[in-house]
């Protein structure tokens, strides 16, 4: 079957800063430097570079293969570029999760992308100048909440996200050299631009300067001092190997689809460790020196620490804006603008990433347009994302990122792993991997491809399906061997998919209407898990229709 989609990317330097766009997203800034203080500082970095090396490097190198392998038997989508790995049913399938999680992902992403245009709009239209940190916080708190919002415009919330959804769709419709790759080569530098100017404020902070109470390297000493009896905890391990792993957008199918439009003999080794390590650079040198410098140097340590126990979020949108405008009218402005607009950045190129694999799937399958599939695409994020953002507060936002944005990932990069090492072979996806290389690949990878990679990716996937409710796993695997059970925290899959955290909640609820309020909440999350099922269900009904389609092409 010949596809329509002639697709390609415009230059390699493109494609490299594509493909970092892709991986470079909000966590870099938000969910990193808390990861590191909450497990270990400076001896954080140890297993965190130990998973690159042995998870992120190899699972980077077989998607990379994987996508260019599929391209040249003209697939841009996981359901056929697995089929064109092992031609058993079950693998085009599990291509499926491909799909389905860019386009489940992209509907909250894309609500909390807008949020970071909202911010921009009020730190240049001053609306934080007046405000007091508290004041700050509950303008937060306000505007997720849809129904009572009082930030400023009527429907803010709906009306930045529609407004993000129409500026990826319209990027998308442009097509990769015309739209993504473009959008990448002017979005990837202005957000290393910004992130340098907001991290040298952060460092060169002098304690007594507008206010604050320490300076910058009090905040940068306290994030990387090492606490290296942290390296025997497996939870820690768990957590680099997690934060590698997410942070760079493996197991969602992004990478093979736009490794897809890669000519069968250009180089993806060093592409892959190009696009890899600039993700390491913008997550370690410029994610850890600007959140937490600047919130220690205001806030001291203590309080950093309490508000961290919550994520990052809480930092970046309930606090930084307070923090910018004591420097200052006009370079507080500047600095809300430099960050939310790297959050930005951040945000819609990876965004931009989701849309790809639904569009290559619909050029591919079903010869749509580019503009048609593109436009389809952002009408199904719209449809699917506006429960994520009326019911905020219900949790249906935390639903699609667990179970889109956590699970899924997971199996699916497991999945993929073996089927690369294991069915497809390391014999010919050794040859995949080095072939038109311009770089020579160390050997030693061939094994840990093999091994190693899906081991890990095996802990990964056991720790969040068992996760001990202590977080410390050595004191739990004692207590299971004493007799006393395991208990399971409340993020754990089996935890979760049963509604531990809910029930346990209206266990100890005192009065009736929080009662009330609780069974409403499982409404509504219950509600979300059969909403993506259903978004599953429905693409993987697509893929069978285009396979008969195929069948009869080919009668």
């Amino acid at each position: 079957m010949s596809s329509e989609n002639k697709e390609s990317w415009g230059s390699r330097i493109g494609l490299i800063l594509a493909m970092a766009g892709n991986a470079v997203g909000l966590g870099n800034f938000l969910r990193f430097p808390v990861q590191a203080l909450q497990n270990g500082g400076g001896a954080f970095i140890i297993p965190y570079l130990v998973c690159f090396l042995l998870m992120g490097i190899p699972l980077l190198w077989a998607e990379w293969a994987m996508g260019r392998f599929g391209g040249k038997h003209g697939h841009h989508s996981t359901p056929f570029i697995l089929d064109a790995m092992d031609k058993r049913r079950f693998w085009k399938y599990m291509g499926v999760f491909g799909i389905f999680t860019n386009v489940a992902v992209a509907a909250y992403y894309c609500y909390l992308e807008s949020w970071t245009m909202s911010y921009v709009y009020h730190s240049v239209a001053g609306t934080f100048a007046p405000m007091s940190s508290e004041q700050v916080a509950a303008f937060f708190d306000s505007y997720v909440d849809v129904k009572t919002s009082t930030t400023g415009l009527p429907y803010e919330p709906i009306i930045f996200f529609v407004l993000c959804i129409l500026l990826n769709t319209w990027i998308l419709s442009k097509g990769l050299s015309g739209g993504v790759e473009k959008a990448s080569k002017i979005g990837m530098p202005l957000l290393l631009i910004f992130g340098v100017f907001l991290a040298y404020k952060g460092v060169t902070l002098q304690a007594g300067e507008h206010g604050a109470q320490f300076s910058g390297l009090v905040g940068l000493n306290f994030l990387w001092t090492p606490q290296f009896d942290s390296l025997a905890n497996p939870q820690v391990w768990l957590a680099a190997a997690g934060q590698i792993f997410f942070t760079l957008s493996v197991g969602m199918g992004t990478i093979q689809c736009y490794a897809s439009y890669v000519r069968p003999k250009d180089d993806i080794a060093l592409n892959a460790m190009s696009a890899g390590w600039m993700n390491e650079f913008v997550e370690v040198v410029l994610g850890s020196a600007i959140l937490i410098p600047i919130a220690v140097g205001y806030l001291g340590i203590d309080k950093v620490i309490e508000m961290t126990k919550s994520g990052g979020l809480g930092l970046g949108f309930r606090t930084m804006p307070y923090l910018f405008q004591q420097w200052g009218a006009i370079v507080g402005a500047m600095a809300g603008v430099a960050f939310f607009g790297l959050l930005f950045f951040a945000g819609i190129t990876s965004s931009l990433a989701m849309g790809t694999p639904w569009m290559g799937f619909l050029q591919d399958e079903f010869g749509w347009k580019r503009e048609r599939a593109a436009w389809s695409f952002g009408l199904i994020v719209l449809v699917l994302g506006l429960p994520t953002v009326i019911f905020f507060q219900e949790g249906v936002f935390d639903e699609y990122d667990y179970w889109a944005g956590t699970v899924s990932l997971v199996v699916f990069a497991l999945a993929e792993s073996i089927l690369f090492a294991w069915v497809f072979g390391m014999k010919k996806g050794w040859h995949e991997i080095t072939q038109g290389a311009d770089i020579e690949v160390p050997t030693v990878y061939r094994f840990i491809i093999k091994y190693i990679t899906p081991a890990l990716l095996l802990l990964v996937f056991l720790g969040a399906m068992f996760a001990p409710a202590s977080g410390n796993w050595s004191e739990a695997i004692g207590l299971l061997f004493s007799g006393k059970g395991w208990a399971l925290s409340d993020g754990a899959i089996f935890a979760k998919l049963f509604n531990q955290d809910i029930y346990r909640q209206i266990e100890v609820a005192t009065d009736s209407a929080t009662k009330d309020a609780l069974h409403t909440k499982l409404w509504y999350v219950n509600g979300s898990r059969l909403l993506l099922l259903a978004v599953f269900v429905g693409i993987a009904y697509l893929v069978y229709l285009a396979q008969r389609k195929r069948k009869l092409q080919q009668a």
